[in-house]
């Protein structure tokens, strides 16, 4: 057979459904390869869609996703989103075809030295420069993307030696096993646990990584002990919990935050350091921090760890919490409180452009509290993180670490995917909606039903909302967009404008219902960003 025979074969071991990418003179005796193979190729319109495609289907199931490009400027379009999947931690394997191995030397017609290129932004790189490594290397790449901390990994596949002929066979699928944590340090733990005057816990993505959220809620309910979670671990506690905080990370002022300013322990359970800066929820650099995790803590000034329990998480959180005295009650209550009044303030609202909390109202009410929601970055990002409501994890997702515009149509095609039986709605601004409409095309083409609401200001709201923050006026953040039901129209899929605050509601649900693409725009009211910083700032003082 040949190499790229071969090289199919070891995808399928690894447990392949999907490739999304874009067929490419350099990949195609791949491509062919794949027409005898089990494995499902999803053709996009961007090489960025493939990658978010796969990041999104990696966060959901826990296996590499893997998007695939030709040479050059199709595996240049990759790397955002494989940037973001490697920085959020989602498995990932990327794949790229690449010029005969004769001319990789010199001054060639597309090429770059892309092994090179994705190193700096993956976990592991790798060229086949030979086909009998084709086993190990392909092994190697699923190994690394699928063990913690989880990632992206890179394969370069000349197309030369796809040509090649090879009698092999893939490797065996083996995935190391998670170290249990050290008795002497679950101990230590629990010693300052149970001496902690005001403890909190701050919750990130790796709980989700690890299934170890009902041990985190077990462990918080017993001790007694509130939890706040960063933006990419909503759900990990249910929000109707009473131990439920809500997410940290909206700004430094952030009333959740007061809750890190009054603790004098803080355990950070699953935390990765770019969901959320220390230096924003620790500035004194004075508490007492646990870091209970699978892997040791990154090194970081505001991060000084006095206790590190690394191991199984879901291990660590029991005999941590076995072992420790339970508190009297939380003290931050109240601020638990102060959320959910500001969570129901607006759901009445009637006005038009459309308050946000009116719109998180309406959307959380229109869907099942298992359906999903991928969220792209913007403005609405910090509404939707601070005032969804989430039950269960992996219902909200929201790129936080590299914090990328774009992924929430692509992605809510792989959720579809990964998991059918769900509804899914990408919430987005104009702007990133625009970023990669484009797979508007492979939704309908796929017969992907999903709801796509636009949060529309004509404009970069995130961007004004910092800039009327520190100078008082904008800088170049407005816009002009097409008008989005016939752009709708044009691509297959159904459109809705809403008019009246009151159309909102009935419209997602008419929407969640239909088998279709169905696209929503809502003009926003994001005057309301300014009052919440006021507001945020207010509540400080008087808490």
């Amino acid at each position: 057979m040949k190499a790229a025979e071969l090289f199919v074969r070891c995808l399928e071991n690894e447990g392949v459904d999907y490739i999304f990418g874009i067929p490419g003179e350099e990949n195609l005796d791949v491509m062919d390869a794949l027409l005898d193979s089990r494995i499902r190729f999803i053709s996009t319109r961007h090489e960025q869609g493939a990658a978010f495609m796969a990041d999104v289907y990696g966060r959901l199931t826990g296996r590499a996703g893997v998007c695939m490009a030709t040479l050059g400027p199709g595996a240049t379009n990759l790397i955002t989103g494989v940037a973001d999947a490697n920085m959020d931690h989602a498995p990932l394997v990327a794949i790229a075809g690449q010029a005969d191995t004769h001319r990789l030397h010199k001054e060639s017609h597309q090429v770059l030295d892309l092994e090179e290129l994705f190193r700096s932004f993956t976990k592991y790189s790798s060229r086949l420069l030979a086909p009998d490594i084709i086993p190990e290397v392909t092994r190697k790449a699923f190994k690394v993307a699928q063990t913690e901390k989880t990632g992206a990994c890179f394969i370069e596949f000349p197309e030369n030696i796809a040509k090649l002929p090879i009698d092999d066979s893939p490797l065996p699928v083996k995935q190391p096993t998670t170290a249990e944590p050290a008795a002497g340090r679950v101990a230590e733990a629990a010693k300052l646990i149970s001496a902690a005057r005001s403890p909190i816990i701050l919750a990130g993505n790796g709980v989700v990584r690890a299934g170890a959220w009902q041990n985190l809620t077990a462990f918080a309910e017993r001790l007694q002990i509130p939890v706040a979670n960063t933006f990419m671990a909503k759900g990990v506690v249910p929000f109707r919990h009473p131990m439920a905080l809500g997410s940290a990370g909206l700004q430094s002022q952030d009333y959740v935050n007061f809750g890190f300013a009054h603790a004098d322990v803080i355990i950070c359970v699953g935390y990765d350091l770019v969901e959320y800066h220390p230096y924003l929820w620790h500035p004194t650099r004075d508490r007492v921090i646990i870091h209970i995790d699978s892997t040791p803590a990154e090194v970081d000034a505001h991060y000084n760890v006095h206790v590190g329990v690394v191991g199984d998480i879901k291990l660590a959180l029991d005999r941590v919490g076995a072992l420790s005295t339970p508190h009297q009650g939380h003290q931050l209550r109240s601020l638990r409180e102060a959320l959910v009044e500001e969570m129901n303030q607006h759901r009445n609202d009637r006005e038009c452009p459309v308050k946000p909390q009116k719109i998180i109202w309406d959307l959380r009410t229109a869907m099942d509290m298992e359906d999903i929601v991928i969220c792209d970055v913007g403005a609405h990002k910090l509404w939707m993180a601070r005032m969804f409501r989430c039950e269960y994890p992996n219902t909200c997702l929201i790129s936080n670490g590299f914090a990328s515009m774009g992924i929430s149509v692509p992605g809510a095609i792989a959720a579809r995917l990964a998991c059918p039986e769900r509804k899914v709605v990408a919430v987005t601004g104009d702007g990133g909606f625009l970023m990669n409409v484009q797979e508007i095309e492979t939704a309908v083409r796929l017969n992907v039903s999903l709801v796509v609401l636009i949060w529309n200001d004509a404009g970069y709201g995130l961007i004004e909302w910092k800039q009327m923050n520190q100078f008082g006026r904008t800088s170049h953040v407005k816009f002009g967009n097409p008008d989005f039901i016939q752009l709708a129209e044009s691509f297959g899929a159904k459109g809705y404008r809403i008019e009246q605050a009151e159309q909102l509601l009935p419209t997602l649900r008419d929407a969640l219902d239909d088998d279709a693409v169905s696209i929503i725009d809502c003009p926003v009211d994001y005057s309301e960003n300014l009052r919440l910083t006021e507001k945020l700032g207010d509540m400080i003082i008087h808490l």
